[in-house]
C-alpha cells in the first residue's frame, strides 16, 4: 500500500507527464479535419485525467484528517530509523504474500496509453459520425427535416432551404407552436448539442448555455425576445413574478425607487397583494424583510381556474421560447459546417445517379484507407481539381476538359499532367525547360510533344547532323576565278596560287 507522500509524488509525476503529452499533441500537425477532431478528443481525455489528478492532490494537501501531517512527523521525528525499518518490513511481507505482483512505472503506463489513443480503431469507437456527416464536416439534419415538414401550419421548403433557415423560428406564428413543435425543437437541439460535443470537444458548451439562459430570462422579462410579443411576457411576469433581494434595502423609500412594475413582480413572487399606490406596495414588501412567516392579511387570494390555466399556458410558451434561444446558439456554433453542408448537398444534387454511386463507393474506400493524404481536400473522393472558390469543380466540367486523362512527361521528372490543355501548356513552362537544359538540349519548337528522354536525345542528334550537313564550308563552297576565267573553289585556287600556275 502506498503512503500518502508516495501518492502525492505519483500525482505530481502524473500531472507533469500529462502536461508533456498535451503539449506534444497540441503541437502536432493536423493533416485534415478528422485529425483535428481526433486530436481534440485526445486532449479532452488528457485534460480530464489532469483534473482528476489535481483534485486528488488537492485533497492530500488539505489533509482534513491530519494523516499526512502525522506521516511527516513520523519520518522527521526522533525514531525515523524505526519508521524506516517498519515500512521496509511491510513491503517485504506484502511481496511474500503477493510474489507475482509487479509494480508498473508511470512511464510504461503512459507509453501504453499513447499507443492506445493513437490507434484509429480506438478513436473511431470514441467518436462516431454517420456517412452523411462526412467525419464531422457536414450536418445530418434529414430526420429533423422530416419532422419539420410534417408540422402543421409551417411553410414546406426543400432540404437546402431548410439548412439555411432552420433557425428562423421567429418567423413561425406563436399560435402554431404546439406540442409537436416543441418535440421538434427538442429533437433538433439534441442533435446539434451532440454534434457540437463531437466536433468541438474542448468547447465548454455548458457555460455557453448558462449565458444563453441568463440572456433569455432578461429578454423574456423585458418582452424583447424574438418571435414573442411583449403582451405575453407581461402576462407571464404578472402571474409568476420575480423575487427581489431585500437585504440591500434599508427602508421602504429605497424600494419605492424601483417603480410600480418591479414591486408588483416581487409581491407576486411572494404571493402577496400587489395593488395600491407605489408607497403602499413598497411598505407592504418591506414589511416582509427578515420574516420567515408572512402576515395572512397581506396574502393575495388564490388565483381562479382561468388564471391558473393562463399561467400554465404562459409557462409552456416560455419553455418553447427557451428552446428557441438554445437553437440560436447552436446554429451559431455550427455555422461553418452549415455552409459546408449546403455546398455538399448542392454538389450531390448536380450529379447523375451513376456518379453518386461511384462517389459513395470511393468515399467508403477512402474511409478504409489509412493514407493521411486521402483527405487533404474536403470531401473530394474523386480528387477533383479545386475551382476559384477553393471547392472541387463539378464532375461534368472535369470530364469536359479531359481532366480525367493523365499525361506523363519523363523529361519533367515523370511529372503527371491532367488534361490536354495543361499538357500542351507545360512545354513552355519552367519545369520542362529545366529538364531540357539538364539534357543539354535547347527547348525549341522541334521538340513539341516529345516527353521521353531517349526520343529527345535521338531527335537532337538528328538535328545536329542535319545542321552539320547544311552548314556552309568556305574551303569547298567559296568560288574564285583564275586568269583564264575558270571558276574554282577556294582550296583549289590557293593550291594553284602556291604552285605559281595562275
Amino acid at each position: 500500500m502506498e503512503t500518502l507522500l508516495e501518492q502525492q509524488r505519483r500525482y505530481h509525476e502524473e500531472r507533469e507527464r500529462l502536461v508533456k503529452i498535451m503539449v506534444d499533441e497540441y503541437a502536432s500537425k493536423k493533416l485534415n479535419e478528422k485529425d483535428r477532431i481526433y486530436s481534440e478528443h485526445r486532449l479532452k481525455y488528457l485534460v480530464d485525467l489532469h483534473y482528476n489528478s489535481t483534485s486528488k492532490l488537492r485533497e492530500l494537501y488539505e489533509d482534513k484528517d491530519n494523516e499526512r501531517k502525522m506521516e511527516i512527523q513520523a519520518l522527521s521525528g526522533p525514531n525515523e530509523f524505526n519508521e524506516f525499518y517498519n515500512r521496509l518490513k511491510q513491503i517485504k511481507e506484502f511481496y511474500k504474500k503477493h510474489p507475482s505482483e509487479v509494480s508498473i512505472p508511470l512511464s510504461v503506463e503512459f507509453e501504453d496509453m499513447v499507443k492506445a489513443y493513437n490507434n484509429p480503431d480506438e478513436m473511431s469507437a470514441l467518436v462516431e459520425f454517420t456517412d452523411e456527416e462526412g467525419g464531422g464536416r457536414y450536418l445530418d439534419l434529414n430526420e429533423c427535416y422530416e419532422m419539420y415538414v410534417n408540422l402543421r401550419g409551417v411553410e414546406k421548403v426543400d432540404y437546402i432551404t431548410y439548412l439555411m433557415t432552420f433557425d428562423h423560428v421567429f418567423d413561425i406564428a406563436k399560435e402554431r407552436k404546439n406540442k409537436e413543435y416543441k418535440k421538434y425543437l427538442e429533437s433538433l437541439n439534441e442533435y446539434l448539442h451532440n454534434f457540437v460535443l463531437r466536433v468541438q470537444p474542448l468547447h465548454d458548451i455548458d457555460e455557453e448555455l448558462v449565458k444563453v439562459e441568463l440572456d433569455f430570462q432578461k429578454q423574456w422579462l423585458q418582452g424583447t425576445f424574438p418571435g414573442w410579443v411583449s403582451k405575453e411576457t407581461e402576462s407571464a411576469l404578472a402571474n409568476t413574478g420575480a423575487h427581489l433581494d431585500l437585504s440591500a434595502f434599508s427602508s421602504w423609500e429605497e424600494l419605492a425607487s424601483l417603480g410600480l412594475d418591479r414591486l408588483k413582480s416581487a409581491l407576486m413572487a411572494l404571493g402577496l397583494k400587489c395593488g395600491g399606490t407605489l408607497e403602499e406596495r413598497a411598505q407592504r414588501l418591506f414589511s416582509t424583510k427578515g420574516k420567515k412567516t408572512l402576515d395572512p392579511s397581506l396574502m393575495a387570494k388564490k388565483p381562479s381556474k382561468t388564471t391558473s390555466m393562463q399561467s400554465r399556458e404562459n409557462e409552456r410558451h416560455k419553455e418553447i421560447a427557451q428552446l428557441e434561444a438554445y437553437l440560436y446558439k447552436y446554429a451559431d456554433l455550427v455555422s461553418e459546417q452549415r455552409s459546408a453542408t449546403k455546398e455538399n448537398v448542392q454538389r450531390k444534387q448536380a450529379r447523375t445517379g451513376g456518379e453518386r454511386n461511384d462517389s459513395d463507393v470511393e468515399a467508403s474506400d477512402s474511409d478504409i484507407d489509412d493514407d493521411p493524404d486521402a483527405d487533404d481536400v474536403p470531401y473530394n473522393p474523386k480528387n477533383l481539381p479545386l475551382g476559384w472558390d477553393g471547392k472541387p469543380i463539378p464532375y461534368w466540367l472535369y470530364k469536359l476538359h479531359g481532366l480525367n486523362i493523365s499525361y506523363n512527361c519523363e523529361i519533367c521528372g515523370n511529372y503527371t499532367y491532367k488534361g490536354p490543355k495543361a499538357f500542351q501548356r507545360h512545354f513552355a513552362e519552367w519545369r520542362h525547360a529545366h529538364g531540357m537544359r539538364c539534357l543539354g538540349i535547347p527547348n525549341t519548337a522541334h521538340f513539341a510533344n516529345v516527353t521521353q528522354i531517349e526520343d529527345a536525345i535521338t531527335l537532337w542528334e538528328k538535328l545536329k547532323s542535319q545542321k552539320t550537313s547544311e552548314r556552309w564550308i568556305a574551303d569547298q563552297e567559296e568560288e574564285f576565278e583564275d586568269s583564264q576565267g575558270n571558276v574554282v573553289n577556294r582550296k583549289t585556287y590557293e593550291d594553284l596560287k602556291r604552285q605559281g600556275l595562275l
